[in-house]
């Protein structure tokens, strides 16, 4: 079978979590090749995600490795043998791949964190909200590249009406409510989303006030999906310049930290939602 061309952030997280069970042992690549009597090329291949593994690969590695974390090796192999054609597979032609690459993250997850400053969470928002928001994009979408990219969340959304759908907790500023994208037709719209979606079991929504004065980090959104152990989690970030997915065990540590006193710094879902009410009332 040839080397991959294209890799997806799933496959290359895969590898580095082979990467980072040998480098706990501190073997180098060519003594676990000596261990699994394979040229030390193909533990090169595996790590960079340009090769498949197979489950049972994977179970050699964790003995060679004296890795015991039967949770963690069976979430490894789950990866593994993942062949989800997702819907974003048809978008690879029109969209950059960590778009793709954050809905396939989200079909798999099993719970969901995220907080946001200046924006509504995206999984939240309204078809007009979305489409307001990139209507600001700089430099302007173009042509299609508009309603490819709004249908392209939509769709992303629909993870919240699968019949076992993720548990979703968001935090969310009041600087977020308070924007108007759209004009106030669509920022109130917006809010009666945000209301109604509260209302189901498995999303909670906690906003910040102002009068919580400040809070740590640095203002920017994050945004925590949950793997089948807590080691596979992962953070994605927005910027300027695109996605960025975080995995290390200490950047997975304190992104849970700073959700959890983001959160701590916020209203409960009751009285949130009564916050949100009243916003709403003044548009």
């Amino acid at each position: 079978m040839p080397p991959r061309t294209v890799t997806t952030a799933r496959q290359r997280r895969l590898g580095a979590e082979l990467r980072r069970m040998r480098e706990a042992t501190g073997h180098n690549s060519r003594d676990a090749s000596r261990l699994l009597g394979i040229d030390h090329t193909k533990i090169s291949h595996m790590e960079t995600a340009r090769f498949g593994v197979s489950g049972e690969r994977i179970r050699a590695l964790a003995c060679a490795y004296e890795c015991d974390d039967q949770e963690y090796i069976e979430g490894l192999i789950r990866i593994s043998e993942d062949r989800t054609k997702g819907w974003w597979i048809g978008y690879h032609e029109s969209l950059p791949a960590d778009f793709l690459d954050l809905a396939e993250l989200e079909h798999h997850c099993r719970g969901l964190r995220t907080y946001q400053i200046a924006h509504i969470p995206g999984l939240l928002q309204t078809e007009e909200h979305i489409r307001a928001i990139f209507a600001e994009a700089d430099p302007p979408l173009l042509g299609t590249a508009l309603d490819i990219r709004v249908q392209h969340r939509m769709r992303r959304q629909a993870i919240l009406d699968r019949e076992w759908p993720p548990r979703f907790e968001a935090v969310v500023h009041e600087a977020a409510l308070r924007m108007r994208f759209g004009g106030d037709k669509v920022a109130r719209a917006q809010l009666d989303h945000l209301l109604a979606m509260s209302e189901r079991p498995h999303i909670a929504i906690h906003v910040i006030p102002f009068s919580a004065g400040g809070f740590t980090g640095s203002g920017q959104s994050v945004f925590y999906a949950q793997g089948d152990v807590p080691a596979l989690d992962t953070v994605q970030l927005d910027a300027t310049h695109g996605i960025t997915f975080l995995d290390s065990p200490a950047q997975l540590r304190n992104y849970r930290n700073l959700l959890d006193r983001m959160k701590a710094k916020a209203l409960p879902a009751d009285a949130s939602r009564d916050f949100i009410r009243t916003v709403a009332a003044h548009l």
